[in-house]
């Protein structure tokens, strides 16, 4: 029993861990690059075949068994089997049943081992597409047609709406043959209708851009009746918009209610703007009733601001006023949306929350929300204005009720400027006192609607020319909010007025800094600098502001205004081309480029202007005059005898028109008429020595006998002209007698002859001893004259026919101000 029991070795008791540092060559991996033996196995199957099965002796022969036919046939033994890997039938078998073992049915014996044929070398080249087959001109031909309708799109983005609508033709034009070769070589079924429902739609909204709307809806049409696109009926609605373009509301409705029809009801947002465009057609067929339900469906399933202002809008046409009020109350209930301003106002000192209050203060979707809100605002404010004087008996009551309602609402701060809208009011109802009391309300609130309210003072009590009480308001606008742009600009209007040009431009320069877009405060500058006679920085001052209004009449006037101080003619005309181009019909523009003309020498083309300015306004006596001194400078009196009438019609109680009226009778030879008018003008004013005078010409050259009765009224009228200058010069001698005497030293003051100044067209005539057609050109005077004088100091309200060049701007209506 003991026989099968091997005892250890004593030596080997004391090395438990032998063993562990053996070497075994065939782990070796380092030398293996260098082993023939290796290399030989992995690039053939020599090292892989399996070792073969071991044979039974005396089965593995071969035995033959003879036929009648007398052929042999070796049959196998039935004990053994043949050898793995081994041909059978003249196909090797393979190693396992999977084909992915490298092995394949054809395989010849003694084949390599290769499952990623690497024996048979690179995989041969692709075969090129064959674009002549009708598959890949198909291909080509679709792609073309979607690349055109990209470029259609993107030119119309552009703005380029003709090449826009060409490559949308093309790009029909194409499909539909995409369509043909199709049919032609492929099944119907195979036609791509999602290509040809772009294609069209694309076309038809290129031509409703186009204002094509007649091929827009026979594009629409095709699209709408073919039923293989599913989603066509809600192309109705563009056909039921380009109808309402086109003014057929009818039919704009007809086709809103059948889009309506056809779209869903998950499309919520959808429906309600097709509602509400159904809404508006009726307003414009003025079916109020009906547009009323329409409203009123939507603000009982999602009320919207432009849905309530719409439904406030049809109750005032149908003059409900019960139905205003509720329809007011659901304007001010609709949901805005937005964050409230507490989410953009730092809380604490923590950084990284301050950071990203900053950051998100200004951001695209905080700008949004305040477009949201000045657009609720903006329609809260009309819809206030439009109704509070018809839903009460006076429209005092009517805004006090809209002032509660908004009081309630999440728009408290528009009740103070609903107040003051109130006060306006009262103002276009020449209502100033109302107006003066209502805003004075304001004293005692808080800084802003004070500011607000004091400003809107200001600006009443400096249009009535109370500088005192304007200047006192101001100050306290100002001292109520220093940032106050328009406060600022009124404080420095009222000290523009007083004359302190230096201290109102600095006032005008601390508004600006606080608003760079206050144009008031900028074209107030200016006017400060020309006063001071800084016309250049004057300059500066209205060309920046050029730059901002394009198209102000009255800063293009105040450069053409100061380039004439400059004595710059040429920039001063350019200037006022400029000026007749946005107001062609200013007859005070027209005379001043004809003014300057004429002191250019340029007569011809002085007359056009001053021509165009008479036709506009007939009764500018300075027009009038220098146009009858042209006539009669260029020997037309009877022409220059037309102005000169019209001069006497204006002025009837100055006899130098009716002179010139007489002697341009007698420069044209119609002496009976001239003495008719002679005669006409002594009987309107018998003292007039030069009537007396040419009376007298006239009768001794025609041999008439009054001529001693008008010699005689002349001597006398002459007599006591002489007289009445001895007097006039007795008295001022011993006026200056006694100045001298009182006077211990001094130069004596100079004396002015007081008597009435002849204007140069009445120089014009001819003396007692000069000719009847006598002309003296050098004598004529045909320049302009102010005949206001120098004017009082305005602010600018609006543009006036006559623009005084010495006229200043205050500011216009916006939250702080009143209108014009």
């Amino acid at each position: 029993m003991m026989k099968n029991v091997h005892l250890a070795p004593e030596a080997d008791e004391d090395d438990l861990y032998s063993g562990y540092n053996d070497y075994n060559p065939t782990f070796d991996t380092e030398d293996l690059e260098n082993d023939p033996a290796f290399q030989q196995a992995v690039k053939t199957s020599h090292g892989r075949r399996p070792p073969l099965t071991a044979k039974v002796p005396g089965t593995s022969s071969t035995r033959t068994l003879a036929t009648g036919y007398g052929s042999k046939t070796t049959l196998s033994s039935s004990i053994g089997r043949p050898m793995t890997a081994t041909t059978q039938d003249g196909v090797a078998r393979p190693m396992t049943a999977v084909q992915a073992a490298g092995y394949t049915k054809a395989a010849s014996r003694g084949s390599a081992f290769d499952p990623l044929g690497q024996a048979r070398g690179p995989a041969p080249p692709l075969e090129a597409k064959n674009e002549d087959s009708p598959e890949g001109k198909i291909k080509l031909l679709e792609k073309k047609v979607n690349e055109l309708v990209e470029e259609s799109c993107i030119a119309h983005s552009c703005g380029d709406l003709k090449l826009a609508l060409e490559k949308a033709k093309d790009a029909g034009r194409k499909e539909r043959a995409l369509v043909r070769q199709r049919e032609q070589t492929m099944s119907p079924a195979n036609i791509n209708l999602d290509l040809t429902y772009t294609v069209l739609f694309n076309l038809a909204s290129q031509y409703s851009a186009n204002e094509m709307y007649a091929e827009a809806l026979n594009t629409y049409q095709v699209i709408v009746k073919n039923k293989m696109f599913v989603n066509g009926g809600m192309l109705k609605v563009n056909m039921a918009n380009i109808y309402l373009k086109q003014r057929n509301y009818s039919k704009a409705i007809k086709f809103y209610r059948m889009a309506l029809d056809q779209i869903a009801s998950v499309h919520k947002e959808m429906r309600i703007k097709i509602m509400q465009n159904i809404g508006i057609a009726f307003i414009k067929t003025g079916q109020y009733t009906d547009a009323i339900s329409s409203f009123e469906h939507i603000m009982s399933t999602s009320p919207n601001l432009k849905a309530g202002f719409n439904l406030i809008l049809c109750h005032f046409a149908t003059g409900d006023r019960e139905q205003m009020k509720k329809a007011f109350q659901k304007l001010i209930a609709v949901p805005l949306e937005i964050d409230d301003d507490d989410k953009y106002i730092s809380q604490g000192d923590d950084a990284q929350t301050n950071l990203l209050i900053e950051a998100i203060k200004n951001d695209s979707l905080r700008q949004m929300e305040r477009e949201r809100k000045a657009t609720a605002e903006k329609y809260i404010m009309t819809a206030a204005k439009l109704i509070a004087p018809a839903i009460e008996t006076s429209f005092a009551v009517g805004y006090d009720w809209c002032v509660e309602v908004v009081k309630t609402s999440q728009y408290v701060e528009l009740a103070n400027d609903l107040e003051i809208n109130k006060a306006i009011t009262y103002l276009r109802q020449k209502d100033f006192n109302q107006a003066v009391e209502t805003l004075k309300m304001f004293e005692k609130k808080d800084s802003r609607v004070k500011s607000a309210a004091a400003t809107n003072l200001s600006f009443l009590y400096f249009l009535e020319n109370e500088i005192a009480q304007a200047s006192i308001y101001a100050d306290l606008a100002v001292s109520s909010d220093r940032y106050n742009p328009a406060a600022l600009t009124n404080k420095g209007n009222t000290i523009f007025a007083n004359g302190d040009y230096e201290k109102a431009a600095e006032f005008y320069k601390e508004s600006l800094r606080n608003d760079s877009s206050c144009t008031e405060a900028l074209y107030n500058i200016g006017l400060a600098y020309k006063k001071m006679n800084r016309l250049e920085e004057a300059l500066d001052c209205f060309l920046k502001l050029h730059a901002i209004l394009r198209n102000s009449a009255q800063v293009l006037y105040q450069i053409a205004n100061i380039y004439e101080l400059m004595e710059d003619l040429n920039q001063a005309i350019e200037w006022l081309m400029q000026l007749i181009s946005v107001v062609p019909t200013d007859s005070h523009a027209l005379a001043k480029l004809g003014e300057l003309y004429d002191n250019e020498g340029d007569k011809s083309q002085a007359f056009q202007y001053y021509y165009e300015s008479y036709r506009y306004f007939p009764s500018n006596i300075e027009v009038i005059e220098w146009l009858g001194a042209y006539y009669i400078d260029t020997q037309f009196c009877e022409k220059a005898i037309h102005y000169f009438e019209r001069a006497a019609l204006i002025q009837p109680t100055q006899v130098k028109w009716q002179l010139m009226v007489a002697s341009c009778y007698r420069r044209s030879g119609n002496y009976q008429k001239a003495l008719d008018t002679y005669k006409m003008i002594h009987r309107k004013f018998p003292d007039n020595a030069e009537c007396l005078r040419f009376l007298v010409r006239l009768c001794t050259d025609m041999g008439l006998k009054e001529t001693q009765e008008y010699a005689t009224k002349l001597k006398r009228v002459e007599k006591l002209k002489e007289m009445r200058e001895q007097r006039v010069k007795s008295g001022r001698d011993g006026s200056a007698r006694a100045r001298r005497e009182g006077s211990a030293a001094g130069d004596p003051g100079s004396i002015t002859v007081k008597g009435e100044r002849l204007s140069a067209k009445l120089r014009s005539l001819p003396g007692s001893n000069e000719p009847y057609e006598s002309s003296n050109s050098k004598e004529i005077d045909s320049s302009y004259v102010d005949p206001l004088g120098p004017q009082a100091e305005r602010p600018k309200t609006a543009l006036k026919k006559k623009m005084d060049e010495d006229e200043f701007a205050d500011e216009e209506l916006g939250d702080d101000l009143l209108p014009e």
